[in-house]
This record gives C-alpha cells, sequence and structure tokens, in this order.
C-alpha cells in the first residue's frame, strides 16, 4: 500500500506572477479570506488563479475581485460561483492605513499569494506601484544578467 504524502504548509496555493513582472511591490501584509466550505476545499486541491484578480477599498472593506476559485468537483447543486467577489478579514486600523497610502496616485493593491497557515486560507496582498515599459526591460536585463554570471561562476569553479 503506497503511503499517503503530506502537503507541506510551506509551499503556497497559489502565486501572482504577473504582479512581480507588472509592479514593483512596495510593502506586504497577510489577510484572512471569508470563503464558503466549497471554495476551501477547491484551494486546498490547488484549483486557485490569482492571475487576473486585484483588491479594492469599498465602504470601509477590502474586497478581491476576479480571484477565480474553481467549483469544488464533489460538490453539490450549492456549490460556489467561481468569481464571485471575496471578502478579505482585516482589522480597521490596517484597512485604514492602507486606504491612505492607495490615495497616492500610482499605488495599487495587488493579491500576491494564496496559502494555508493553521489550516485556514490566507492571501498575501502587496502595495504595488505600477512599472513602466522601460522598468520591466531592465528588471529582465538585471535577471538575464545574474543568471549568466552564475553560470560563468559554476563553469570556471
Amino acid at each position: 500500500m503506497a503511503k499517503k504524502e503530506k502537503f507541506s504548509g510551506d509551499e503556497p496555493l497559489a502565486r501572482n506572477r504577473k504582479a512581480w513582472h507588472d509592479y514593483e511591490i512596495i510593502d506586504s501584509m497577510e489577510a484572512g479570506l471569508e470563503l464558503v466550505g466549497t471554495e476551501v476545499k477547491s484551494c486546498r486541491a490547488h484549483a486557485v488563479s490569482l492571475g487576473e484578480s486585484f483588491a479594492k477599498i469599498d465602504r470601509g472593506q477590502v474586497f478581491v475581485f476576479g480571484m477565480h476559485i474553481a467549483p469544488y468537483t464533489e460538490g453539490n447543486r450549492f456549490n460556489h460561483m467561481p468569481l464571485r467577489t471575496r471578502r478579505l478579514l482585516l482589522h480597521k486600523k490596517e484597512i485604514l492605513k492602507i486606504a491612505q497610502k492607495v490615495k497616492e496616485r500610482g499605488i495599487a493593491l495587488v493579491p500576491l499569494k494564496l496559502y494555508l497557515k493553521n489550516g485556514r486560507v490566507k492571501m498575501e496582498l502587496g502595495l504595488a506601484k505600477g512599472k513602466t515599459f522601460g522598468d520591466k526591460r531592465e528588471t529582465l536585463r538585471k535577471k538575464q544578467d545574474e543568471m549568466d554570471t552564475r553560470r560563468s561562476v559554476a563553469r570556471y569553479s
């Protein structure tokens, strides 16, 4: 009988790679998510996508839009809607601090990753400033230069 492999808590359920490419992340914080049961089960199955998601403050609460959680395969007729708006759980002081920073020009609130912590689904939010086309190219150039130096060091050592 094969042993079941346990899920390591270090591995995120979903990452938003596009955010790191399109934005310069200034600050990050942790927030809980208000989810229904089938959404949690789908998250545990890694059936989540943060690709087109964004967060927004509305009437003193933070919501995440565009986060796709696939319907749970074992769910019944009460299964959840995949693209519904979900509330993030933050303290009022944290929301006020975020709102103050978001009012600055060019600052956005972007979901970075989704992970489990003590059995609960958490989201890492980032305060981000948009990169220009030139900034994106510069980042790619730096990454390529670092790879080249690592390869040359490995080759000659």
